[in-house]
């Protein structure tokens, strides 16, 4: 019998923490687990959450003994982690090496020490980044050095693919595009939600951060409130700009017509979705917007900025695309509301329909599938060769830094030989 593909996700995003890139990970693992393959995931330390952990179908998570430095991510010391990550690696046979994320610094290093190890890697990367300020400077070098000798690069839009060959210098050849996806199991609409007679609630979930626009929605909540007293705005997610929100409810005496839910857990989101009738995204760049997705698919109507990947994802008559500033997000949410009081709106069941056919996760992971067999069966290049292709972004010391890995790599072959470290058993589902 063929032995299954083993991959390994690597990411400092995962559960328990709730965004784009954990549920991209955690749904496709599901779906690969489901094809045959063996897929385990290796992420940071979430509090006490420490060690090995089963998810669902037995997807095994190693939550490494490792503290967040910046923004979830861990300190990208190169080293430090290097014999946990090889041992996990090996006692795992793991054939390809599935990084994600950018921002993500532990995704990196286990793509660069698995391909050191002779393993084949892929990244996918989730969102865009500019090149003229000084964090995305810095994060494009970074990115340029640790793709240098991936085999394969997938992006979730072709807007996000434009993006990423530019930033990084990767050849257009090596990059895929496949788009994220929704669980419409989960995300549908639920009628028997009461919502207000004689009102019309907006819906905005999401970080509440610069990124995501949070300056144009509290200005166009302050402006909607004064000139339609039937509106209110129901506001779900944390972050640093949640203050503003209070400072403008606070100043205009809302109260009774925002509500701020605060941080939510995924498996609430379809419960507060189906609140509303209007969804708004205000996001100044996005790769491609799962927000927008989950919102149509329980039949909310969709106003958000044309900026990024958003304009692939969503049929004209599904969503007003405007541009990030607060009169034309003004004009398309009163079109919304003009089309909802009218009823010239696609009714629930034909938006969760074209989501359920357009985005779902069986999709994504057979395309993905295609991605991990065209890499099988190439040839691992030499460490040479390795060298030479990190040369090429121009920060010779990461030279050095990859040396000294591959050095530290045949010293733990030397004194922690492959064939003292135990063969992990498969998990078996009982039926």
């Amino acid at each position: 019998m063929e032995k299954p593909v083993r991959i390994c996700m690597a990411s400092d995003f995962f559960f328990p923490n709730v965004g784009g890139v954990e549920e991209h990970i955690y749904n496709l693992s599901q779906c690969l687990l489901k094809a045959g393959y063996k897929v385990i995931v290796i992420t940071h330390s979430y509090g006490r959450i420490v060690g090995v952990r089963y998810l669902t179908n037995g997807l095994k998570v190693f939550y490494l003994p490792i503290k967040p430095f910046y923004n979830q991510a861990i300190l990208p010391t190169m080293i430090g982690s290097l014999p946990l990550i090889r041992y996990i690696l090996v006692r795992e046979r793991i054939d390809i090496v599935h990084g994600h994320s950018a921002f993500s610094s532990l995704a990196h290093e286990v793509m660069i020490i698995g391909k050191l190890m002779g393993l084949k890697t892929v990244f996918t990367d989730h969102s865009l980044f500019g090149f003229a300020d000084t964090s995305a400077i810095l994060t494009n070098k970074f990115l340029q050095i640790t793709l240098a000798n991936v085999d394969h690069c997938i992006c979730v839009s072709h807007i996000g693919k434009e993006n990423t060959v530019l930033r990084a210098h990767v050849n257009h050849s090596r990059v895929s595009v496949i788009p994220n996806a929704v669980d419409t199991t989960v995300f549908h609409p639920r009628p028997a939600v009461l919502k207000p007679p004689g009102r019309i609630v907006i819906v905005s979930i999401g970080r509440l951060v610069y990124r995501k626009g949070i300056d144009l929605l509290a200005q166009i909540i302050v402006e909607i409130c004064a000139k339609h007293p039937n509106v209110d705005f129901l506001i779900g997610g944390g972050g640093p700009k949640t203050s503003l929100l209070e400072e403008i409810i606070e100043r205009f005496h809302l109260h009774g017509r925002v509500t701020l839910i605060g941080q939510i857990d995924h498996s609430q989101v379809c419960s507060v979705l189906n609140r509303g009738h209007i969804f708004l995204n205000c996001s100044l760049t996005e790769a491609y917007c799962m927000a927008i997705v989950e919102a149509v698919a329980c039949g909310l109507q969709v106003v958000c900025t044309k900026v990024g990947g958003i304009p692939e994802v969503l049929r004209p008559d599904l969503v007003f695309l405007r541009e990030p500033n607060i009169p034309a997000l003004i004009e398309g949410l009163e079109c919304a509301m003009k089309d909802h009081i009218n009823g010239k709106v696609v009714s629930p069941d034909e938006r969760h329909k074209f989501v359920q056919e357009c985005y779902n996760w069986y999709n994504v992971s057979s395309r993905t599938e295609i991605v991990y067999d065209s890499l099988l069966h190439l040839s691992h290049p030499s460490l040479g060769k390795q060298l030479s292709n990190y040369r090429q972004s121009g920060v010779w010391p990461f030279l050095l830094v990859v040396s000294m890995m591959w050095v530290i790599l045949r010293f733990l072959e030397w004194i922690v030989p492959r064939s003292s470290i135990d063969i992990a058993r498969d998990y078996v589902k009982r039926k």
